[in-house]
């Protein structure tokens, strides 16, 4: 039987060059290998209409965001009211196929009562008011920080609405817990972030430099990378490659001056794949354990060792393939020690054998297929 699916992006998710739209793209692209018909809804801002989605989906639609001040001051989350649109509904309601909404900035129809019969499907990649709390206190500028606070107090009333939503899928068993203690009633799976796994990349040896890359324009980055800066690297230690979209002028900065610190703004995808496959190790913190970092899973089946703190894989089972260091001492100490150290073949190996049982693409669609054949054999009435 011909199975059919819409996806409602937050964005157009290619290039998969940041984390959100990485986890969008390689699970439509996952989907279409496996036969789905995958029927895409995105919205519009900063990004163009790519050819390469209509090879992969059996329909595409863009739709603008509504930037107004009018959004800005609705009670509605600005992610999410400025996603509203009666054309994404015309078309979803044009057939009776199961919705996958992408995140809680598309989840604005999920209560609305002309889907009250359809599957809807609930794809969480943070637990966004905490992760707009953490935005806030990460921010200085008071304008922007000021928005991150009230955006995180709507989200928080805002995400009552997900008791509409008939299965949610969890990037991190932590964020499971959470949802499954404010909606004790509801299906939540547990379903890691689908991501580019089409081969092995990572390379045995050593090299000569450590890496961070991230988006730097996202608060949360450009913190990790100033703490990098300021607290753990010295002037004895080896080289350190900042690397991202948009670093800030001050970020910027920072580094000039140090002979063995050096930023590398908006690297092309394929001199960020080159960058994360020569580099001896990937430094990376994070200072809120919320979701399931993609920069370390990209990291992890391309690259070589990875030197991060414990929030960095909070609700994840990637621990034992990362060394853990909480400090600035640590994190020098084990660098240290790390670039003595060769990357062989057998680490390859113990590697893909953990990453192949815990995040396999094609395990997880096939969980989500299990799903919406459930839906099939509980024969729920369409609208």
């Amino acid at each position: 039987m011909e199975q059919h699916l819409h996806i409602v992006s937050f964005d157009i998710p290619y290039p998969p060059d940041y984390g959100g739209v990485i986890d969008v793209f390689y699970k439509i692209k996952t989907l279409s290998e496996a036969g789905v018909k995958v029927h895409l809804h995105c919205f519009e801002y900063n990004r163009k209409p790519e050819k390469k989605l209509d090879e992969l989906c059996a329909g595409v639609n863009y739709y603008p965001r509504k930037n107004g001040l009018k959004t800005h001051l609705s009670i509605r989350p600005y992610i999410v009211g400025s996603r509203v649109s009666a054309e994404l509904k015309k078309n979803l309601l044009k057939d009776n196929y199961p919705i996958l909404f992408e995140g809680l900035h598309t989840c604005h129809f999920l209560k609305d009562k002309q889907f009250s019969k359809r599957l809807k499907i609930y794809r969480e990649s943070n637990i966004e008011h905490q992760y707009y709390f953490h935005l806030y206190k990460a921010e200085k500028a008071l304008e922007k920080k000021l928005f991150f606070l009230i955006e995180s107090l709507r989200l928080r009333n805002f995400q009552k609405y997900l008791k509409h939503a008939d299965f949610m899928l969890v990037v991190s068993e932590e964020d499971r817990k959470y949802l499954k203690k404010v909606f004790p009633s509801k299906h939540i799976s547990y379903m890691p972030s689908f991501h580019k796994e089409d081969g092995i990349f990572m390379k045995e040896g050593r090299g000569s430099f450590a890496l961070y890359h991230g988006k730097l324009s996202v608060p949360e980055n450009e913190q990790a990378a100033r703490y990098l800066i300021t607290e753990v690297w010295d002037p004895s230690m080896p080289e350190l490659l900042v690397a991202g979209q948009n670093p800030s002028p001050s970020l910027s900065m920072l580094a000039k001056g140090k002979a063995n610190i050096r930023i590398l703004p908006n690297p092309s995808e394929e001199k960020m794949f080159e960058l994360i496959r020569e580099a001896h190790m990937h430094i990376m913190v994070t200072f809120q354990p919320t979701g399931l970092k993609l920069k370390l899973l990209n990291a992890l089946y391309n690259g070589r060792f990875c030197i991060i703190n414990s929030q960095m894989v909070a609700g994840t089972n990637l621990a034992p393939l990362c060394m853990i260091a909480n400090s600035p001492g640590e994190i020098r100490e084990k660098a240290m020690s790390c670039f003595d150290e060769e990357f062989t073949e057998e680490m390859i190996q113990a590697r893909l054998m953990h990453l192949e049982a815990n995040y396999s693409n094609k395990k997880n669609c096939k969980e989500l297929l299990n799903l919406l054949t459930l839906h099939h054999e509980k024969n729920i009435s369409p609208r």
